[in-house]
């Protein structure tokens, strides 16, 4: 029995996409990965920006409770700074 030789197969797809192709790829990925780290740089900054509204709360309750103690109110207007007391409840017989 003669032996046969064995076809060579030919791949025949491509190997590589084209150079336009890359470059929309490459541009789309760059785009994404600005993207992505400019939301990363937004978190940041709102997670400083949480952080110091907190620290000013907690300044203001602390002025709150000095005027209490001070002026018996801390609902002060705060544009021109007058004191805004209680009305004394007044009985009259």
């Amino acid at each position: 029995m003669a032996k046969r030789k064995k076809e060579k197969i030919v791949d025949l797809k491509p190997k590589q996409v084209t150079k336009e192709q890359l470059d929309r790829i490459q541009n789309s990925v760059n785009s994404l990965n600005r993207s992505q780290l400019e939301i990363g740089s937004i978190e940041l900054k709102k997670h400083e920006l949480l952080h110091s509204i907190a620290g000013l709360r907690d300044e203001l309750t602390s002025m709150q409770v000095e005027l209490e103690k001070e002026y018996g109110t801390f609902d002060i207007n705060i544009t021109d700074g007058i004191i805004n007391y209680p009305k004394e409840d007044v009985k009259t017989d």
